[in-house]
């Protein structure tokens, strides 16, 4: 495309609200492409893989979040960032997105302005420069220049949002942080509807590091306050 912005695609069956964000996220300095659908979505994906997603949950024929499973599963689309659009008031679709690897979510209605406030979140924490070359807690292993992390010698697949809060764990073993100052670091702002998507991170974060997520032995909860990795260098 000749150009260095990053490349967002946004898809949505309603039309209008696909146009407004296009706007926006174009008045902001961003490549954008649009899809009505999501077997279209993908073929842009596979295509030009953009930089973010902005992906509708509630759409005909392939919904969203069967286009957010069968990115997670292709290894050309695994590390691209998606933000899903959800109507429902129910936390359902959310904790399934989450779960099957979603960067964050919006809930319709919404501001387009805080849409191009949680593209910026989320592409910026996918992309800064790492200041040192790995962290080690027991048997906890991240390597900084490569982004990946291994328990043992197993390797973890994280999402870049889950990426981020073990980095901040991992830096600081035994330190109790909040609820507010782990979602502040993990998506850019604290508010209640963070600090809720927060815990689903967590509770993903365990399956995937827990010998048994329900008797966590890394990731500690610390009751009224927050959470803390243990201190085992």
């Amino acid at each position: 495309m000749g150009t260095n912005k990053p490349l967002v695609l946004v898809v949505d069956d309603e039309k209008d609200i696909v146009s407004v964000l296009q706007g926006y996220l174009q008045q902001a300095n961003y490549d954008v492409k649009t899809a009505y659908n999501g077997e279209t979505a993908l073929q842009i994906m596979r295509h030009d893989h953009p930089d973010m997603v902005i992906l509708d949950i509630m759409m005909p024929q392939r919904d969203g979040l069967d286009v957010l499973r069968t990115a997670r599963s292709d290894e050309r689309l695994k590390d691209v960032s998606i933000i899903l659009l959800t109507a429902r008031i129910d936390d359902t679709d959310k904790i399934i997105g989450l779960e099957l690897g979603a960067d964050d979510y919006v809930t319709k209605p919404f501001n387009p302005r805080e849409v191009v406030a949680r593209v910026r979140t989320v592409l910026r924490r996918a992309n800064k420069e790492e200041d040192a070359s790995q962290l080690r807690c027991g048997a906890l292993f991240m390597n900084l220049n490569t982004r990946e992390t291994y328990l043992d010698d197993t390797f973890i697949k994280l999402t870049p949002t889950e990426y981020t809060i073990m980095k901040l764990l991992m830096a600081h073993p035994g330190y109790v942080f909040t609820r507010e100052e782990l979602a502040e670091h993990a998506f850019g702002y604290s508010v209640d509807t963070m600090e809720r998507t927060l815990d689903n991170h967590i509770r993903n974060i365990r399956k995937k590091i827990e010998p048994d997520p329900s008797s966590p032995i890394y990731l500690h909860t610390v009751y009224g306050v927050g959470y803390r990795l243990a201190d085992e260098r």
